[in-house]
């Protein structure tokens, strides 16, 4: 899911501008053009999917004013990256801003490619690392257990997504079909026999691999059993 952003600004070519770059650098974008309507969205979303994640904030805004507006959201939600946008080479505002708990600020004209790189840099420092286990051009995310195949996420049982997360962590071993079976038993509990699993690796080659009759991600070890190729 891409991070949402919160763009506070009145200047509607401005707001029409960064809102095209943000998106096609792959972010949701809000965009509100007053104090309390910026505080609203930032502090009481309409939904969890409208969770704001960073704050570009306006310091000057001509329905309200743009400390004002970082100063509540920091009160309610402080571990809220915001990222002033200002115009003004008044040291004295952007000081009172970075006091008042702004992340960062930034003084128009800015260069789009530093803007990306300070929002960026911003969700880094706030957003926890999650835990991604990659097998070729799967991405296996465990925290939420979702599963992606160049950015389009793959849609797994409970079973496919324990059989692949065991071979994307044993990349290159060979991994028996009996020691296959003992781990998705232990993992879910119910014993699986010989034909079940040949219909899970089946199943599961079906979703991951670009070519199900020839596979490179799981290969076959005649005999033997199967080999993740990392």
């Amino acid at each position: 899911m891409p991070a949402h952003i919160l763009l506070v600004e009145d200047d509607p070519l401005i707001v029409e501008s960064l809102s095209e770059l943000l998106a096609r650098e792959g972010y949701a974008v809000d965009a509100v053009d007053s104090q309390d309507r910026a505080i609203r969205a930032a502090i009481e979303p309409a939904s969890p999917q409208a969770a704001v994640q960073l704050v570009l904030l306006d310091i000057t805004l001509a329905q309200g004013n743009g400390l004002a507006v970082c100063g509540a959201i920091k009160q309610a939600r402080p571990e809220l990256p915001v990222i002033f946008l200002t115009a003004s080479d008044d040291e004295f505002t952007t000081v009172t801003g970075l006091t008042m708990g702004a992340d960062d600020y930034i003084a128009k004209p800015f260069r789009p490619r530093e803007l990306l790189a300070r929002i960026a840099a911003a969700l880094r420092r706030t957003q926890p690392a999650r835990h991604i286990v990659h097998l070729g051009p799967i991405a296996i995310d465990t925290d939420r257990a979702r599963v992606e195949r160049d950015g389009t996420e793959v849609v797994l049982s409970a079973m496919e997504y324990r059989l692949l997360l065991l071979f994307a962590t044993n990349p290159d071993k060979l991994i028996t079909r009996e020691a296959i079976r003992d781990a998705l038993w232990n993992d879910a509990g119910t014993y699986i026999e010989e034909n079940t699993l040949t219909v899970y690796i089946n199943r599961l080659r079906n979703k991951i691999e670009s070519d199900p009759t020839s596979p490179r991600l799981i290969q076959t070890v005649r005999g033997l059993g199967y080999k993740a190729q990392g």
